[in-house]
C-alpha cells in the first residue's frame, strides 16, 4: 500500500488514540529509518521518553543514523542508545564470527554522537524461524540483556 504523508500521520495518531492499550510499562514503536513523516508525527504527537536507534554494519547507514539522531535532538527526544542488527554471523560449524555486511562502525558512530552502544545482534536463523512461526516472544537470546538492564536503571 502506498500512502502519502498526511494519511500516514492520521493513521499513526489514530493508532495511538483509538486503540485500547491497557496499562503499559513500555510501548515500543518500530519506525522506518530516516526522518520521514512517520518519525516526525510520532515525535510530535506521542509522549516519547526516548528512542533507541537501530543500525546495521554498512557504512552508508551511519548517514541515516546521523539524521535520526539530529532529528531527535531537534525535537528534544533523548537518544537512549544504539543497537546494531546483522552485526555478524556466528558459524555453528567452527564458532567463528563472519562479518557478512562488513566491519562494524557502531562504536565510532556512538562515540561521535555521545550515545551508548546497547548491543550487537547477530544474524541467527533461529530468529527468522521463531518470527515465521509467530513465536518470536519465546526466542531466547542474550544479546540485549545488558541493554534491558541499562534501560531499566534509567527508569529508577
Amino acid at each position: 500500500m502506498l500512502w502519502r504523508g498526511p494519511i500516514i500521520s492520521g493513521t499513526v495518531k489514530q493508532f495511538w488514540t483509538d486503540v485500547y492499550w491497557g496499562e503499559l510499562d513500555y510501548l515500543l514503536i518500530d519506525m522506518p529509518p530516516g526522518t520521514s513523516d512517520v518519525p516526525l508525527t510520532i515525535f510530535q504527537s506521542l509522549p516519547i521518553n526516548g528512542i533507541i536507534v537501530v543500525t546495521s554494519p554498512q557504512e552508508l547507514v551511519s548517514m541515516i543514523v546521523e539524521k535520526a539522531v539530529k532529528m531527535a535532538n531537534m525535537m528534544s527526544i533523548p537518544v537512549l542508545g544504539i543497537v546494531e542488527n546483522y552485526s555478524y554471523f556466528l558459524c555453528p560449524d567452527n564458532n567463528k564470527e563472519y562479518k557478512i555486511f562488513g566491519e562494524s562502525h557502531i562504536d565510532e558512530i556512538a562515540k561521535q554522537h555521545d550515545i551508548k552502544v546497547l548491543g550487537k545482534i547477530p544474524i541467527d536463523p533461529r530468529i527468522s524461524t521463531a518470527s515465521d512461526k509467530g513465536m518470536i516472544e519465546l526466542f531466547e537470546g542474550s544479546w540485549l540483556d545488558d541493554a534491558a538492564e541499562y534501560l531499566s536503571k534509567m527508569e529508577d
